[in-house]
């Protein structure tokens, strides 16, 4: 089982917001989940990022690799 750290959209049409999550690549973008790690919102400005560092260190301790935007995102909170 490949896990990723990736974004599932959450929201209104128009008004998205995000959650940090660490899934099976497998499973659909807004599917199965095994954590919620974080949320990002990028409708106020500056766009608000926050997550617990100690559980994305226990995921990637693991074996989960995040995609380019939550690695990006990681990098800047």
């Amino acid at each position: 089982m490949a896990l990723k750290i990736r974004l599932a959209r959450l929201g209104a049409k128009k008004k998205p917001f995000y959650r940090i999550v660490v899934a099976d690549s497998a499973a659909k973008r807004d599917g199965r989940f095994l954590e919620v790690v974080g949320l990002y919102d990028p409708n106020h400005n500056p766009a608000r990022v926050s997550f617990k560092k100690d559980l994305v260190d226990q995921w990637l301790a693991r074996g989960a690799k995040p995609t380019e935007t939550v690695h990006n995102l990681l990098r800047r909170g």
